[in-house]
């Protein structure tokens, strides 16, 4: 067998150590792009003093691609191995151009509305309704949009949102915790004509007017370690209604556990008959979450898949039909669980609820 090739001496790379932390960042980084990481892998392997054949041969490179970057480097250094910008057209919307756009967005509303559109922005910058756009996309600003909220003037917010908060975090031992609520008025839609199947090159078609068929109240309460729901439908949303399902929950949950309980404040949750049942049973403890801070309650999160799987686009002849579906539902997503982890922690939610407030108390209104 002949010998491996060793190339002809190349000259030695010497980096310095700002350098090589430079090239050995660009390693990496996962964002670096692949041809600047290989060349930074180029250089980094070139210090060894090897030829370029060899070090071709271990990289799976060409001699004359490792040549090229060992002289680039030689030659400029680290900015050697950036890219070179291309030719092409000179750049037309200038930064100024950009912060125009930003500032008004931002700053200004229009005179014939309250909020700015890519075609009336477009008109008073001076640019196309694309280059706008592309703008704001950059920025993430979508004006068009707006978003609702409410805070909460419980006086004990920041005790009870650290009481449920550390339930979702470190549940205790032996115990199940359940975030209860009810779903109420969910209206049986039926359409005033048949729908129209979804098909090649066209949307489902439906006519947007309906007829109503009646109500349901879906009672559901979330195990939040496990992610299963018992949930069961009644006609009404009353105290009575409620009992009957705390005594479904009492059948379902093993009897040697202990039951945390996760309620919002509404009234039907806080009777004379609740509280009488709620005591002769000492295992039942209740967390209420704060007024106004619904989104602490898990299930909420879950009747949004509901409503968004089922029920929004459901057609149902009559409130059996739509009881029949939800049923389904439950069945279908406790045969496969996927419960709702809980990220943030008490105190990371009360300081950005802190951080609100203090935009809010600043804006001057």
């Amino acid at each position: 067998m002949g010998k491996t090739r060793r190339g002809r001496p190349s000259e030695r790379v010497i980096v310095s150590p700002s350098e090589r932390t430079t090239l050995e960042q660009w390693l990496r980084r996962r964002s670096t792009a692949q041809g600047l990481a290989q060349r930074a892998r180029i250089v980094l392997a070139c210090t060894s003093g090897r030829s370029d054949v060899v070090i071709g041969q271990e990289l799976g490179l060409s001699r004359l691609t490792v040549g090229r970057w060992r002289r680039r480097f030689l030659a400029s250094r680290i900015e050697g191995l950036l890219d070179e910008p291309r030719p092409g057209a000179p750049r037309r919307i200038t930064d100024a151009m950009i912060e125009r756009v930003l500032t008004d967005t931002l700053e200004t509303t229009p005179r014939d509305a309250t909020h700015w559109s890519t075609r009336a922005m477009a008109k008073s910058a001076g640019l196309s309704q694309s280059a706008v756009a592309r703008i704001w996309k950059a920025f993430a600003l979508q004006p068009h949009r707006v978003e609702t909220f409410k805070l909460s003037k419980d006086p004990l917010f920041i005790d009870k949102v650290r009481d449920i908060v550390g339930l979702y975090l470190t549940p205790p031992d032996r115990a199940l915790v359940l975030c209860v609520d009810e779903k109420s008025q969910i209206q049986a839609l039926d359409r005033s004509a048949p729908v129209l199947p979804l098909r090649p090159g066209q949307a489902e078609r439906r006519t947007h007017d309906y007829v109503r068929h009646g109500t349901t109240t879906l009672f559901a309460a979330l195990d939040v370690k496990a992610g299963t729901v018992i949930g069961e439908c009644h006609a009404r949303h009353r105290a009575l209604e409620f009992r009957r399902f705390l005594d479904t929950i009492d059948a379902a949950v093993p009897a040697d556990l202990d039951v945390h309980l996760i309620l919002d404040n509404y009234a039907t949750h806080k009777t004379a008959a609740i509280r009488r049942w709620l005591a002769k049973r000492p295992r039942y403890h209740v967390h209420f979450t704060p007024t106004s801070a619904s989104w602490l309650n898990l299930v909420e999160r879950w009747f949004v898949e509901l409503t968004d799987k089922q029920i929004r686009r459901g057609v149902h002849r009559s409130t059996r039909e739509l009881v029949t579906a939800i049923r389904a539902y439950l069945a279908v997503t406790n045969a496969t669980p996927k419960p709702f982890v809980w990220h943030k922690t008490a105190d990371e939610i009360l300081a950005s609820v802190a951080r609100f407030c203090l935009r809010t108390s600043n804006s001057g209104h």
